[in-house]
C-alpha cells in the first residue's frame, strides 16, 4: 500500500492523502486539483497560491450551499457541506507559507465553518478553552459513550503542522467513544489556534504544556484522574513521549509515528534529507518555535530529542510507526523502544505492507493505526473491545 500520488511532489500528495482520510469528497477532491495538476511542476513551494484558490474557492461553495440548506431547515445537510468546507479551508491554509496574504482570514474561515458544523450536526464535539500563561490552549472534548460518572480519557496532542480539527477527523476521537473513553484534542503551542490567535511558540519541553492539560481533565466531575491518558501524531511523537517520562500522573501513552530525536532530523533536512510535511519548510519551523533563523531555531530545538529521557517512562506505552515513513526513519521507533527500559508494558508496532498504514502517520491508510491506538487504550486505561 501506498500514498496515492496525484501530484509529481510528495508534500502536495501527503495534503491531499490527509484531505482524503479527513471526510473529503472524491470528485471535490478531483475539482480543486485538477486545475492546479502542473502548477506543481515547479516543487512544492512555488504554485501553492494556485492551490489555496482553488481549495477556498470550493469550501466558499459549500458554505453558500450551506446556507441554501439552512435557509431550508436542513440542518444536518449544512453541517455535512460545511465539515468539507471547513476542511478545504484549513488545507488550503496550510499549503502556505508564514505572512501569505489571506492565510489568517482563511483560517478565521475555517474555525467558522467548524463551528457551525459541529452546531447543526450536533457533533459530540465540546469546544474549551484551557488557560495557559495568561492566554489559552484551544481544545475539543468528546465525551466517550456509555460514560456514567467518572471515566477513562485521552489527550491528543497535535504535530508540527495539524491542528485540533483534523486530529478530530483522524476519527481516533469517535473510534475512543465507542470503546467508553473520552478525548481532548488540543492546539497546544505552535500549532492551530494556540499559534495562530495566541501567538503560543513551541517548546521541546511537553510537560510545560501537558501538566495543565492533565490537571484541567482532572478537574472535571466526568473524567478520572488515575485514567488518563496521553497520545499524539507525527511530532507528537516527542511530545507524547517527553509527557510520559516527566508527567508520571498519566496513565498510559501511545505515539503515532515517533520522533524520537527530531533535532537529528532537522540537521538531515538541511542536507534534504528526507521528505517535509509543508511547503516553505523552514519559514515554517521558525514560526512554530518563534525563531528568528536558522542558528535560532537549531538552539531553541536542541531539547527535541528523547535520547537519554525513555527510560524514566514507567507507564504502559506503546510506540507505532510505518515501515516506509518518508519523513521519520523507522529506525527512530526501534530506538525509542530499544530505550524504553522501565515501562510497565512496552509495545511497538511497525505497521508493513500487509496491512498498511506504511507512510508517515498512516497517511496511505490511517484506518490500521486508529484502530490499534484505539485498542491500546481500552485494554491500559479500562475501555472495551467490544
Amino acid at each position: 500500500m501506498a500514498l496515492y500520488e496525484f501530484f509529481p511532489n510528495y508534500i502536495w500528495n501527503l495534503s491531499v492523502a490527509i484531505a482524503v482520510a479527513s471526510g473529503a469528497e472524491l470528485g471535490e477532491i478531483v475539482d480543486m486539483c485538477e486545475p492546479i495538476k502542473r502548477a506543481a511542476d515547479a516543487g512544492a513551494d512555488a504554485g501553492t497560491p494556485e492551490f489555496m484558490k482553488q481549495w477556498a474557492a470550493k469550501a466558499e461553495t459549500l458554505a453558500e450551499l450551506a446556507e441554501e440548506d439552512l435557509a431550508r431547515g436542513r440542518k444536518l445537510s449544512a453541517s455535512d457541506k460545511l465539515r468539507r468546507a471547513s476542511l478545504y479551508f484549513i488545507t488550503a491554509e496550510r499549503m502556505q507559507g508564514h505572512g501569505h496574504p489571506g492565510r489568517g482570514e482563511t483560517s478565521a474561515k475555517a474555525q467558522k465553518a467548524f463551528k457551525e458544523y459541529v452546531k447543526y450536526g450536533k457533533e459530540n464535539c465540546e469546544r474549551i478553552d484551557i488557560p495557559y500563561k495568561g492566554k489559552a490552549i484551544p481544545a475539543l472534548f468528546t465525551k466517550g459513550e456509555g460514560i456514567e460518572g467518572e471515566g477513562p480519557c485521552v489527550l491528543f496532542t497535535n504535530g508540527l503542522d495539524s491542528c485540533k480539527e483534523l486530529l478530530y477527523w483522524t476519527w481516533l476521537p469517535q473510534a475512543l467513544a465507542k470503546r467508553g473513553i473520552s478525548t481532548l484534542c488540543i492546539d497546544q503551542p505552535g500549532t492551530g489556534e494556540a499559534l495562530r490567535v495566541h501567538d503560543l511558540p513551541a517548546t521541546p519541553f511537553t510537560e510545560e504544556w501537558a501538566t495543565p492539560c492533565y490537571e484541567y481533565l482532572a478537574s472535571r466531575d466526568d473524567v478520572d484522574d488515575v485514567r488518563i491518558g496521553i497520545t499524539g501524531i507525527s511530532l507528537g511523537g516527542h511530545f507524547v513521549a517527553r509527557a510520559a517520562a516527566y508527567e508520571p500522573r498519566f496513565a498510559s501513552g501511545a505515539v503515532w509515528g515517533a520522533n524520537h530525536n527530531w533535532h537529528e532530523v532537522q540537521i538531515g533536512r538541511l542536507k534534504n534529507e528526507g521528505e517535509n510535511p509543508v511547503p516553505h519548510y523552514w519559514k515554517h519551523v521558525y514560526w512554530v518555535f518563534g525563531a528568528t533563523g536558522k542558528e535560532d531555531f537549531f538552539k531553541k530545538t536542541e531539547g527535541m530529542n528523547m535520547n537519554g529521557h525513555m527510560h524514566k517512562i514507567g507507564m504502559p506505552f506503546l510506540i507505532t510507526h510505518g515501515e516506509s515513513d518518508r519523513q521519520i526513519s523507522v529506525k527512530y521507533a526501534y530506538q525509542a523502544f530499544e530505550q524504553m527500559t522501565n515501562s510497565t508494558n512496552p509495545e511497538l508496532k511497525i505497521f508493513t505492507s500487509r496491512e498498511g498504514g506504511v507512510e508517515h502517520v498512516g497517511a496511505d491508510n490511517m484506518s490500521y493505526g486508529r484502530s490499534y491506538i484505539a485498542d491500546w487504550f481500552a485494554e491500559t486505561l479500562g475501555g472495551h473491545t467490544d
